[in-house]
């Protein structure tokens, strides 16, 4: 099944809108329904997007967690209590919604990133500090992905 990779810089438009990358687009209307699931992050300052059959995986997987876990607790409360449901428009574009660009800071110069079975949003300045090589301890994330098989 083909996925989502790359990133692309773009601008929210007055509106709120974003354009979906056309890569991204030809991979939704081949693979996916057009509706999307906007949702925040539940780490990170950046925001997800997930094609509906992608988003219903995970509800899946949510579903059969137990509730009563704090873990799982947050992860609902954070990720599952933000989804907004959405179409792509005729352009290619999707609006986010005012309290997802707020809580993400996104309201201008943005990066759209590819991450297999969905799509971050980010502020172009939270991107550039998050991959900032020197935010974490290169020899740990090496091991640690050597362990993977990466």
């Amino acid at each position: 099944m083909p996925s989502f990779s790359g990133k692309y810089y773009y601008t929210v438009d007055p509106k709120g809108r974003i354009i979906i990358p056309a890569p991204f687009r030809e991979i939704i209307s081949a693979n996916y329904s057009s509706k999307l699931y906007i949702v925040n992050a539940a780490f990170d300052r950046c925001l997800h997007i997930y094609p509906s059959e992608e988003w219903g995986r995970l509800e899946e997987r949510v579903r059969a967690m137990p509730k009563m876990d704090e873990a799982v607790k947050f992860f609902m409360r954070r990720v599952i209590a933000s989804a907004v449901e959405s179409e792509l428009d005729r352009q290619g574009r999707v609006l986010i919604p005012v309290a997802h660009r707020e809580d993400a800071t996104i309201n201008g110069d943005i990066v759209i990133v590819g991450q297999i079975d969905k799509i971050e949003l980010w502020d172009r300045k939270e991107w550039d500090a998050m991959i900032d090589p020197a935010r974490i301890d290169k020899k740990a994330v090496e091991e640690r992905l050597v362990s993977y098989g990466l």
